[in-house]
């Protein structure tokens, strides 16, 4: 997959922009590492990391783009998702692009920097630790009285809100562009 994926994007000019920080992480950090002996993909790998970024990553550091001209009237909350935070240090530009959007009420999540638990093949494998992970994460969430949830990984997104409709509850969850979008 790794081999295919350097195929593909060896045949584009310029960066490679990503919505997602766990699919970034991988090919900026994981696909040099699993293809270091390779004599033909190593340098490609290498290559294609250095014009990969994450989507918030590229709008703050590449373009220095700190204000869309978003409007959002909603009460929201963010989870900094692991892959991002963690492996491609973004703290400080979905912040940076959220406190620029208009109208929007943002309330600090209890216990942020927690995990979701999803992980991948974590929350198949450890079911259990990820689901017990999630409930946390979920009651923090529901702590915060926001009627919206943004993140920026889409495992993420899709293992909270199908925690969140099993609640029962109306917190939608939404990827930080779908925010950044909205001009009305």
């Amino acid at each position: 997959m790794a081999r295919h994926t350097i195929d593909v994007f060896t045949n584009t000019v310029g960066p490679i922009v990503v919505p997602s920080g766990s699919c970034t992480d991988m090919i900026v950090h994981h696909y040099p590492e699993l293809l270091k002996s390779d004599p033909v993909y190593s340098s490609k790998a290498k290559r294609l990391s250095e014009r990969t970024f994450e989507f918030t990553q590229f709008l703050v550091d590449k373009l220095s783009v700190t204000n869309v001209g978003a409007k959002y009237n909603d009460r929201a909350t963010y989870h900094p998702c692991c892959h991002g935070l963690r492996n491609l240090n973004l703290v400080a530009q979905p912040s940076t692009l959220l406190d620029n959007v208009k109208d929007i009420e943002q309330v600090e999540l209890s216990c942020a920097e927690e995990c979701c638990g999803f992980g991948g093949l974590f929350s198949i494998r450890m079911s259990e630790i990820s689901g017990a992970m999630l409930e946390k994460k979920l009651n923090h969430v529901e702590e915060t009285g926001a009627n919206v949830l943004i993140a920026g990984d889409v495992g993420c997104i899709i293992h909270m809100q199908g925690g969140l409709r099993r609640r029962g509850s109306n917190i939608q969850v939404k990827h930080i562009a779908e925010i950044l979008n909205d001009c009305n």
